[in-house]
């Protein structure tokens, strides 16, 4: 059977949103990436630190979720914290087994800093638009995170 020509041509990629919320997202954690690899951090280690200074005391399992991660991928990130001296495993009192995991002094005095890489990196972006747009637009994707239940942080 022959196809038909009557057909409508499909929409440019220019013309769906998802394109648009792709692309500046690229965009905007590439360049931070880029920030964060000044201090020789990754994305993932950037996550975890930052969890870690919201939760003095965390436990691998909390990590595991905040990372949204396997186990194993998980160890090799707090592995990476602890090589570089920013993380250590404590164990927890009366729990002979149980560890929890904490900023060393030299991962608090880093996560400003970082932190400030990354208000620097919105700042690069997103200062253009009038607070109340940024507002608009922060409400907006939160939402559909909200709508879809999207629970994972993005960590790549």
């Amino acid at each position: 059977m022959k196809a038909s020509t009557s057909r409508t041509p499909p929409a440019p990629l220019e013309a769906h949103l998802g394109f648009w919320l792709r692309f500046v997202s690229n965009h905007v954690s590439l360049r931070f990436q880029q920030l964060l690899e000044t201090q020789d951090v990754t994305l993932t280690e950037w996550v975890a630190l930052r969890t870690l200074w919201s939760q003095d005391g965390t436990t691998h399992a909390e990590l595991i979720q905040a990372l949204g991660m396997t186990k194993g991928a998980t160890s090799k990130v707090v592995s990476r914290l602890e090589e570089k001296a920013l993380a250590e495993r404590q164990r927890v009192l009366g729990r002979a087994r149980e560890q929890s995991l904490v900023l060393t002094a030299a991962g608090k005095d880093l996560v400003p800093r970082l932190a400030a890489l990354a208000d620097a990196n919105d700042e690069h972006f997103f200062s253009h638009l009038p607070a109340k747009d940024r507002q608009t637009l922060m409400t907006s994707l939160q939402a559909l995170v909200q709508q879809h239940q999207l629970q994972a942080v993005p960590i790549s």
